[in-house]
């Protein structure tokens, strides 16, 4: 399943730990936002992860999934973005 992942959390420690857990997961595409194509067990793991972190008063964490016919339309970018596609081959050299 294809979800963007976007969080803004207050404190700096909690951000920081939010990000590192994000990275187990997908990819970063901004600085508070993630590209993930997780099993739904592994995003409700992610979830829960998070979860443990932030505080619900202070912090946002926001969970988009999208749908198959959303996922495969594509990405459309304007600016400086980057599309990075997670089925690419990479050469590290």
């Amino acid at each position: 399943m294809k979800v963007i992942v976007a969080y803004d959390i207050s404190d700096p420690r909690r951000l920081r730990r939010v990000a590192k857990i994000s990275e187990d997961y997908g990819t970063r595409v901004q600085k508070s936002i993630f590209e993930l194509d997780v099993t739904v067990r592994r995003l409700e793991e992610m979830i829960g992860r998070i979860a443990e972190v932030i505080e619900p008063q202070e912090d946002s964490v926001k969970y988009f999934l999208l749908c198959e016919k959303c996922a495969h339309r594509g990405v459309e970018i304007i600016g400086q973005g980057v599309f990075v596609d997670p089925d690419a081959e990479f050469y590290v050299v």
